[in-house]
């Protein structure tokens, strides 16, 4: 689909619902049932599957993961260390 098949006109209707043309839904691989996230920046609305969002957040995570570590794990570690150290400081 070139950018100039990426664009095209829907109208709004009553109750403020448009609907997403099928050839659009095919490319972006949406079909019934998914979500979407809607974002408006400087009066442009984005529509963008969740599915790709997460995907796009993974990846910008990736940087921070390290071989072998759970992230999870770490967190709930650290979390442990500080609830001791409040204890210890709350008794005394």
């Amino acid at each position: 689909m070139s950018k100039f098949d990426q664009s095209t006109q829907v109208r709004i209707n009553p109750n403020g619902r448009i609907v997403i043309p099928f050839r659009i839904r095919r490319a972006m691989g949406l079909v019934p049932g998914d979500t979407v996230v809607l974002t408006l920046d400087d009066g442009v609305l984005r529509l963008e599957p969740q599915r790709a969002r997460v995907r796009k957040i993974q990846e910008d995570l990736k940087k921070f993961a390290r071989p072998g570590r759970l992230a999870s794990r770490e967190l709930a570690e650290e979390r442990r260390e500080d609830a001791r150290i409040e204890m210890e400081e709350w008794l005394g």
